[in-house]
């Protein structure tokens, strides 16, 4: 059956995207599921005259299947686009698409979404809000707001680009990668003299002479124990018994002890 899609159903299509690809995440298909939910509306007007066509392609894109969310709308409309072309037969194309495209896209949006994106406006938004300024909140609100806007507007990019947004993107992704990256590293290592405070509160005597070690250590590199901690951390991170959970635990249990100690 011929059909053509309309912008009702393209909207309607990135509305079920950003609210269920990850509705039904599950260790086996991941957003397989999400996938599928956001397919049925096509899926049901394109193949209504064809009942075990309909069976065919539920089953093929209920299949494994995970990127970035912010990504995948533009897997979802140029599935669209070569679904609408060719019907089932382009069952293996889609296959193809899906696969080769959801990992390459998945290194750009993390990096973007998951981790530039957070890490710059995230860590101006809570300096901003730790002196009290309601702006902080704002910044944030606002971004998410806009990262919205565009994962509605990523269904219609990619069907209307088709296939050919492939080609044109491929040799930047790598690029687009790493130039995401820089900021990012960048942006971090300037939020470890900005947010981590533990100033150390020894003090040696000797006779009327008293010396402070975090004036000392101040003398040799500003932010020492702050770079040391995070160094730390960052490396325990990469070791087998070592999650995020036991990270925030062991600071706090370590801040109260040189606390009590009067270490710091």
């Amino acid at each position: 059956m011929s059909m053509k899609i309309d912008k009702a159903l393209i909207k309607k299509t990135s509305l079920k995207w950003i609210f269920g690809s990850q509705m039904s995440w599950n260790y086996e298909r991941m957003m397989g599921g999400g996938y599928l939910y956001s397919m049925l509306p096509f899926l049901k007007e394109k193949y209504k005259d064809n009942p075990e066509e309909l069976k065919e392609m539920l089953r093929t894109h209920s299949q494994f299947f995970n990127t970035t969310p912010h990504m995948g709308g533009f897997i979802i409309g140029m599935d669209m686009a070569a679904e609408e072309a060719e019907g089932i037969e382009a069952k293996e194309t889609v296959a193809s698409l899906k696969t080769g495209l959801m990992g390459s896209f998945a290194g750009v949006g993390d990096t973007i979404f998951g981790v530039l994106f957070p890490t710059i406006f995230g860590s101006v938004a809570s300096y901003l809000a730790l002196k009290g300024n309601a702006i902080g909140v704002v910044i944030w609100l606002l971004v998410n707001i806009a990262i919205l806007i565009f994962r509605y507007f990523t269904v219609g990019i990619g069907y209307r680009q088709g296939v050919k947004l492939v080609t044109s993107m491929s040799g930047h992704l790598n690029a687009l990668t790493n130039a995401a990256t820089l900021p990012g590293v960048t942006v971090i290592g300037a939020m470890i003299p900005t947010l981590v405070n533990a100033p150390i509160a020894l003090t040696f005597k000797s006779g009327g002479v008293s010396l402070k070690l975090q004036d000392t250590l101040n003398q040799i590199m500003p932010m020492l124990v702050p770079a040391l901690l995070v160094a730390l951390i960052y490396w325990l991170l990469g070791k087998k018994f070592f999650n995020s959970t036991r990270a925030i635990l062991g600071v706090i249990v370590l801040a109260l002890v040189l606390k009590l100690l009067h270490v710091m």
